[in-house]
């Protein structure tokens, strides 16, 4: 009774609750994988797996990172004694950041405020990287007129933005 009681802590005290269902399953999948790479000296795909289980692949792949244990994003994944690499610089991403995040948001909302003309010039312009010579081309009147245009949208935007 006092092992029962140990094993229940133990399962629901983890830092992420996963179902009992979710385990089974990849206890199950690990016990194949281990037979299949003893008899056939290499490791089974995910497909084999599922296979094997009668799941989705999906399913195999989601059981797999369920039991993994988490760790923390300090955890050191390199140290040469002078220097560490922790795991959150090798996943962070400066080009997606919570600041360009409600940024774009809020540019999409401005966005959405513009009429057509103004909206198409400037997501040519500013987010497909044509020139105002290319943007007259493709939709049929002059460089000037792209300009302006382009000059009275940003000018609306600004306005908009305050």
């Amino acid at each position: 009774m006092i092992i029962g009681e140990v094993k229940r802590y133990l399962r629901d005290n983890n830092s992420i609750r996963v179902s009992r269902s979710i385990r089974d399953l990849a206890y199950k999948a690990m016990q194949f994988k281990e037979r299949y790479t003893k008899e056939n000296g290499k490791e089974p795909t995910i497909d084999i797996i599922a296979k094997e289980l009668g799941v989705e692949r999906e399913d195999i792949s989601l059981s797999f990172d369920a039991i993994q244990d988490p760790i923390s994003l300090q955890e050191p994944v390199y140290n040469d004694n002078a220097e560490s690499i922790y795991i959150m610089d090798q996943i962070k991403d400066a080009k997606n950041t919570d600041e360009l995040w409600t940024e774009q948001m809020t540019i999409m909302q401005i966005m959405k405020k513009l009429n057509e003309k103004e909206k198409m010039i400037i997501t040519k312009r500013f987010f497909d990287g044509r020139t105002q010579m290319e943007v007259a081309k493709e939709i049929g009147i002059s460089q000037a007129q792209v300009s302006r245009l382009e000059k009275n949208a940003i000018d609306h935007i600004k306005r908009l933005y305050k």
